[in-house]
């Protein structure tokens, strides 16, 4: 049967198998009211919904032919509003998009955002270096409805949850071996390209064909990638694809009346047809959860341990070997974390900040080491209106990654962490050696 042949009736909708199991969580239930879907076309479905009729556009974020069906659909049908998987944040940055210039890396740092920012900016530069290849911006099906929208007077309604509460509850819910499949994933993408030039043979370059583009829109080489991605990253996978999907299917099932065009991503599509009218506690989707119990623990139990080390020593192997302990501790720390700040090309004061900060900051469970040098290394070389106008150009190769001061910053706060981390474990058994007699 073709796609474009399918129609499907739903009476009391409910979530499908393969999505059940992730919302019974969050407590979905579904209405009586009935509403009905039709694939009209391809990627097109027509929600009819009370007298509402809402047509649901699946895209590409990097396809051309998405965005002329965007244009199209916009003019063919003049509806009453445009719908957009878009928060206030995004749409913001999409209708002003100078406000890089305006970014205030200190209150970045301070407020703890480097990370989130530094996700964002990979995700980018994927976008960006498909994009590039086929002479179209990253999110063009978007600009495209909005510039419709705004050309006719026609109110546009965002639908999608804030990026920073979606960032900060994947970053919360994902497991360490998520996390760490991912920083490995962020990584050999910015590591790729110079791997392709210099390996051919272990790393063969592949060149993204636009038919592949499209075909990401298709049914089934679409829930083929959902699953794997589900697989690989289950946490993240449930805050990126599943939650967004119940946010915007209940905020395209507030539209009671008159016609919309909703333009979302083609991943997004499945998910929102089987929760149109469900019944979603949306306060919950939006708070910031707490981190785990467990990770609260973890982190007060390294400095505790360390503390329980060095008073143990002072008081049971003498004062010289407890100030030889606490000596190799600041010294291991702090040579390590001073390390990573070298490997980000920082600045020598950044680095010698490294090494002072990381003693502390270890034993601190509320304050990194990388906080301190991202805040002196954006002191002491404050990014130029250039380096902000270009960051999406440089993060997509290594040698711009460390060019730029912006992501220099970010590499600083990374790199100068990930040591600090090591040294302080190492410190710990290192210390611990002292009092069992086996001094190195």
């Amino acid at each position: 049967m073709k796609l474009s042949a399918l129609a499907l009736n739903i009476s009391s909708p409910q979530p499908g198998p393969s999505l059940a199991k992730n919302f019974t969580r969050y407590q979905v239930t579904t209405n009586v009211s009935q509403h009905s879907v039709q694939l009209i076309q391809d990627n097109v479905h027509l929600i009819e919904n009370g007298d509402a009729k809402i047509y649901l556009l699946g895209t590409a974020h990097v396809s051309r032919n998405s965005a002329e069906l965007v244009e199209e659909f916009i003019r063919q049908q003049n509806p009453d509003q445009v719908c957009i998987e878009l928060c206030d944040p995004r749409f913001q940055s999409i209708q002003d998009e100078a406000r890089w210039k305006n970014t205030d890396l200190f209150e970045v740092i301070k407020t703890g955002k480097a990370y989130l920012l530094m996700a964002q900016l990979i995700l980018a530069s994927f976008q960006k270096s498909i994009a590039d290849k086929f002479g179209i911006r990253p999110g063009e099906e978007m600009r495209v409805a909005i510039a419709e929208a705004q050309a006719k007077n026609i109110p546009i309604f965002l639908i999608d949850r804030e990026v920073r509460i979606t960032l900060k509850r994947a970053w919360t819910k994902a497991k360490f071996l998520t996390l760490l499949k991912l920083f490995g994933a962020g990584l050999l993408s910015l590591l790729r390209y110079p791997l392709e030039i210099i390996l051919p043979s272990v790393f063969p370059p592949h060149e993204v064909s636009e038919e592949e583009i499209e075909a990401i829109k298709e049914g089934d080489v679409l829930q083929a990638m959902v699953s794997e991605f589900g697989t690989m990253l289950p946490g993240i996978k449930e805050v990126l694809i599943d939650e967004r999907d119940m946010y915007m299917a209940h905020r395209l099932s507030s539209i009671k009346s008159g016609t919309a065009v909703a333009v979302v991503g083609a991943g997004h599509v499945p998910g929102i047809l089987n929760l149109i009218n469900s019944d979603i506690n949306i306060a919950e989707l939006e708070e910031i959860p707490s981190p785990s119990a467990a990770w609260k623990v973890f982190g007060l139990l390294l400095p505790a341990l360390i503390f329980v080390i060095l008073i143990y020593g002072f008081f049971t192997a003498g004062s010289e070997t407890g100030t030889q302990m606490a000596l190799h501790w600041v010294i291991l720390t702090g040579t390590l974390s001073a390390i990573g700040a070298a490997a980000a090309f920082a600045h020598p004061l950044t680095i010698v900040s490294a090494f002072l900060a990381a003693p502390i900051t270890t034993l601190h469970p509320a304050i990194a080491a990388g906080w301190v040098t991202g805040l002196v290394e954006a002191y002491i070389r404050k990014p130029k209106v250039s380096d902000l106008e270009s960051v999406s150009d440089d993060i997509t190769t290594l040698k711009g990654v460390w060019r730029n001061r912006v992501t220099r910053i970010l590499l600083v706060i990374a790199l100068t962490n990930i040591g600090a981390s090591i040294g302080a474990y190492l410190g710990a058994f290192y210390m611990a050696s002292f009092l069992g007699g086996n001094q190195a």
